[in-house]
């Protein structure tokens, strides 16, 4: 999941933009509103185009998938009440709770057919349909190979029982299913109103909240949905989302007091929180991967050689230690040690050398593709607005320039730089990938040519893609690890994408939440927090 749309609606908002951001009108606390600065504003509330994590903290509280995440993240039924799977671990057949859609309709499981069918359908043109890959037929109906959606691996056996045959074991899949792409959405609204089902005022939703208000650049709010199956237990009954990208001006509201969580505080305010906000300052290891993806459809990015020479340029630990020091660790590979059963991943083969000597390479292998002191290398290095993400850009343009490499920084919104992303509008920048699920699969998939526009980097290699899809069908999971870490480390050889480091979770969390809890994924779903007085 991305680590960090504009509407015809911010129009009318005129003026009033300019000063939202950070500046946000906030209410006085009572004992069941929670107020999160949430570190970016939503490009959509569909599951099917949403693609970060400050889209999934409210779609998450919105809608329930067949499972969901606990207090602290692990895997429990959610719309699905149980489940079994075959001997061969293709299908899975899951037995719907009763629940309802917000505004009283049942919730089936025509609505989960539908919502995978329409997420799969090529012109719905979804971001993250890839992660779906597992259903059967699946790949082939999104790239528009087969046409007849209904040969999609989804089937309603009668309204509470839900069938789902996949194209290859996953071992993942359960925890797949806490995914927001694998949301039911309500068919009959959509069938009723088209894309303006998503409209707060049009909404309806199978989970413990439903939004009833978005100020694009202010504000989303969400209420407590009553016809929620579990809501005698939900005790919150509003949730005001801010979108907070100046993290500093956030980190002066909540010690005013005026929010209640804050996710991703600007790194050179640890001191003083550690100091004065110990009890609130939460630091705990995330599955998660910070890193440049480098555009390789655009010359001389095209150049291996180049590519290494910049990754090997960056000073990894300088970056952990003396810009950020929060205790995020220098990344050699592109997934993170702690995941899954995947054991020491691939690592880069000069992460042991020194310094001194990566930078007298680095400046070899770019020589060798044409660049020196008479012909620098020019290059823009683009990052969304975050004081974290400027600091990390900056430094890494002045070690860039110790091998003769001048760059261009760009700052842009979160929304805009990740839909330039995904568009290839780019030559060199910042990203950062959140586990969806424990497994090394969900980083190594961003590099197969067939995932679409979350490969920013345009990465296609032949090679790589034959070991993840013997990997896919592998059901010996040493087997299958190995055969990850063999197209890892052909990732790591072509550095598409240069690992800066492994993300730790920096949140801000007043103690008069209750049930929050930290964790690997750092989600923490608002049902199942409370406030105490």
């Amino acid at each position: 999941m991305i680590r960090e749309v504009l509407s015809s609606r911010q129009n009318a908002i005129g003026l009033l933009t300019a000063t939202a951001i950070g500046l946000f009108a906030l209410s006085p606390l009572t004992a069941a509103e929670l107020r999160v600065a949430n570190a970016g504003e939503p490009d959509t509330l569909d599951p099917h185009h949403a693609s970060g994590t400050w889209e999934n903290r409210i779609i998450g509280d919105m809608f329930l998938g067949l499972t969901t995440e606990a207090a602290d993240a692990s895997v429990v039924p959610g719309a699905a009440e149980s489940w079994t799977v075959s001997d061969d671990g293709l299908v899975y057949t899951f037995t719907l709770r009763d629940h309802n859609w917000s505004d009283g309709v049942p919730v089936t499981a025509d609505d989960f057919v539908f919502a995978m069918r329409r997420l799969l359908a090529p012109e719905t043109a979804a971001k993250y349909a890839s992660i779906l890959y597992t259903l059967k037929n699946a790949k082939a109906l999104n790239e528009g190979a087969i046409d007849d959606m209904t040969s999609l691996g989804v089937k309603a056996i009668d309204e509470k029982t839900l069938e789902i045959t996949l194209e290859y074991p996953a071992p993942y899949f359960i925890e797949q299913l806490t995914h927001y792409t694998a949301f039911p959405i309500p068919k009959h609204k959509i069938e009723e109103l088209g894309e303006d089902w998503v409209k707060p005022e049009n909404i309806v939703s199978n989970g413990a909240y439903t939004v009833t208000e978005w100020v694009p650049n202010t504000h989303v709010k969400s209420v407590k949905n009553e016809a929620f199956y579990d809501a005698a237990n939900v005790a919150i009954d509003t949730v005001t989302y801010f979108p907070a990208e100046e993290r500093n001006a956030a980190t002066k509201q909540f010690r005013a007091g005026e929010i209640d969580m804050q996710y991703d505080f600007a790194s050179e305010q640890i001191d003083w929180l550690k100091e004065n906000l110990p009890s609130e300052t939460r630091i705990s290891p995330y599955l998660g991967i910070y890193y440049y993806p480098i555009n390789t459809s655009k010359p001389p990015f095209d150049n291996a050689d180049v590519r290494q020479a910049l990754a090997m340029a960056i000073d990894r630990t300088a970056i952990t230690d003396k810009v950020l020091k929060t205790g995020e660790l220098p990344a050699y590979s592109f997934v993170p040690p702690n995941a899954g059963d995947y054991g020491e991943p691939a690592y880069v083969d000069w992460k042991d050398m020194a310094y001194e000597d990566r930078v007298a390479k680095a400046r070899e292998l770019l020589e060798g593709a044409g660049y020196g002191p008479d012909r620098p290398l020019e290059l823009q290095l683009r990052y969304n607005t975050s004081e974290n993400h400027k600091k990390v850009a900056i430094a890494a343009a002045a070690m860039w320039k110790a091998i003769g490499v001048q760059a261009e920084l760009f700052n842009a919104e979160v929304k805009v730089h990740y839909n330039d992303l995904q568009q290839g509008n780019f030559e060199i920048a910042r990203a950062g990938w959140i586990a969806d699920y424990n497994d090394p699969q969900n980083f190594l998939y961003l590099m197969e040519t067939d995932t679409g526009p979350l490969n920013y980097a345009e990465f296609s290699h032949a090679d790589y893609d034959a070991l993840m899809d013997e990997a896919d069908v592998e059901t010996d999971p040493a087997a299958r690890n190995s055969l990850m870490r063999q197209a890892e480390a052909i990732a790591m050889t072509e550095m598409p994408n240069i690992p800066i480091y492994y993300y730790v979770s920096k949140n801000l969390v007043s103690t008069k939440i209750q049930g929050y809890v930290d964790n690997t994924k750092d989600i923490h779903r608002t049902r199942f927090l409370s406030l105490s007085e």
